[in-house]
């Protein structure tokens, strides 16, 4: 470990980036990857190289989006969604609450109703000036935007602006889909039955097309299947389907409109709150984008950092760089060099490098006994989206990491805290790796993928490192 050490002072900071581990040949030659691992006590590098490249961070994004919130809104923050009055009208004012139901909507109505207002004589507006710009940000790709995963990052949010849905093969060669009645958005299916055979002879897909209308189209096959494909709609318009529930919880209330139901700035400002909704504290929210890896949370959350920090509607474009500014500001973290243009890293246009995401995870540690952020992470074959990670299964890795995965196409991340035998952080690692692309052998075979034997032996030596405080170059000899 000290030749190695003493030779890192020596030779320039491009020969160290590019030093060699025992992991390399475990990926294909075409593939890149940055590593550090670093001993939290000493802020010893056991393992550095590719550290100071950009790459696209993925989901390790949420992170940094945490750490921005939990320095600038604070544990009990919560989106407030308020009905209240304006002269004759009514404004329903939505805040980007990522976790705002049809529910809780109907029972501000009840609320309303209880106070005596069954009649509207004006219009009804939401109210969605809290964010402007880009509802998907810029490198967003196209054929995921029908899927909730990259569900809208709208003010107006209802039902995680997804649908949940059904598609069932059929003997007669054609498809089905229901959708639950109360959804108000129409779903079809001109998508065929096939067999196993005919899918590989034809190379067809299930493809789905959608509108601004909330219409959604299914094309494509579907290899024949004896239980229903569940499936989850992203909605287009969530300003439409909210209109909609609107006017149907009125009716269902009894309420009266007068008006019409409005979308935009209303004419005049909120007067009287007389009904509101808080979420849940920002503290729960973040534990749910880090451990499910939620990208609506997350990006509605970097939008209410621009709007609280620069004092405007917030957008992609001022919420990365309100989290910039915060991180430098008030944990002297820079990420000036980082190409930021979302905060749950869906775009494909996100960079940074693994020396910038180290300073924000040592950072996180330095500060755990106020921040309290890694008791949200993810543990290994445990909790979140580590729980079934290939990887992380043997009982040698299960609940001795903490951390944040993250995933794109090519893209395979992951980073966070190897911990001791008490629990504890011992060792801080960041994993980048892009451009991973096996041989398509790797499909059909059932031995672990190039992908996760390079994890199991990086994690059980971060492990190793963690544990039993035995260096890195000394457990590869």
């Amino acid at each position: 470990m000290l030749l190695f050490t003493i030779a890192c002072f020596i030779l320039t900071a491009e020969l160290c980036a590019a030093q060699v581990t025992p992991y390399d040949h475990l990926l294909p030659s075409t593939s890149r990857t940055a590593l550090i691992v670093e001993q939290l006590d000493t802020h010893l590098r056991e393992i550095d190289t590719g550290s100071q490249s950009f790459y696209p961070p993925a989901s390790t994004m949420k992170l940094i989006t945490a750490l921005a919130a939990k320095l600038e809104l604070g544990d009990q923050f919560r989106f407030k969604t308020s009905l209240g009055r304006a002269d004759h009208d009514l404004i329903l004012q939505f805040s980007g609450d990522p976790q705002l139901t049809t529910d809780d909507l109907k029972q501000m109505f009840v609320t309303l109703k209880q106070r005596g207002i069954k009649k509207i004589e004006g219009n009804l507006w939401l109210d969605n000036t809290l964010f402007s710009g880009y509802e998907r940000a810029v490198g967003w790709p196209w054929d995921i935007l029908g899927v909730c995963y990259s569900a809208p990052s709208s003010v107006i949010v209802l039902d995680e602006n997804c649908v949940p849905g059904s598609i069932y093969t059929q003997t007669d060669g054609n498809t089905r889909v229901y959708i639950p009645e109360q959804y108000p958005v129409h779903v079809s299916t001109q998508a065929k039955t096939v067999s196993l055979q005919e899918q590989k002879q034809q190379l067809c897909d299930l493809e789905l097309r959608s509108n601004h209308e909330n219409n959604y189209r299914l094309s494509g096959c579907l290899v024949q299947r004896s239980s229903p494909l569940p499936l989850k709609f992203a909605l287009q318009n969530p300003s439409l389907y909210a209109t909609r529930i609107v006017y149907r919880i009125l009716n269902q209330l009894g309420i009266t409109l007068t008006g019409d139901v409005l979308v935009g700035r209303p004419p005049k400002p909120l007067q009287q709150v007389l009904a509101h909704h808080e979420s849940k504290p920002l503290v729960e929210l973040l534990d749910t984008m880090l451990k499910e890896s939620d990208n609506l949370i997350a990006n509605n959350v970097t939008k209410t950092l621009g709007h609280q920090f620069f004092v405007q509607a917030g957008s992609f474009a001022n919420g990365t760089e309100a989290i910039k500014q915060i991180l430098y500001a008030k944990a002297g973290i820079d990420l000036k060099s980082a190409q930021l243009v979302d905060g749950s890293g869906l775009s494909r246009n996100n960079r940074m490098t693994a020396n910038q995401m180290a300073d924000v995870l040592r950072y996180i540690w330095q500060h755990d006994t106020s921040l309290h952020l890694i008791g949200l992470l993810p543990v290994a074959g445990q909790s979140g989206t580590l729980k079934y990670r290939k990887s992380m299964r043997s009982s040698l890795v299960k609940g001795n990491l903490s951390a944040k995965s993250g995933s794109l196409y090519g893209s395979y991340n992951m980073a966070g805290y190897g911990l001791d035998k008490k629990g504890q952080p011992q060792v801080l690692f960041v994993q980048f790796i892009t451009d991973y692309f096996p041989d398509d052998k790797e499909e059909t075979v059932q031995a672990p993928s190039q992908l996760e034997q390079f994890e199991d032996k990086l994690y059980r030596d971060i492990i190793q490192m963690s544990q039993q405080k035995q260096s890195y170059l000394s457990s590869i000899k």
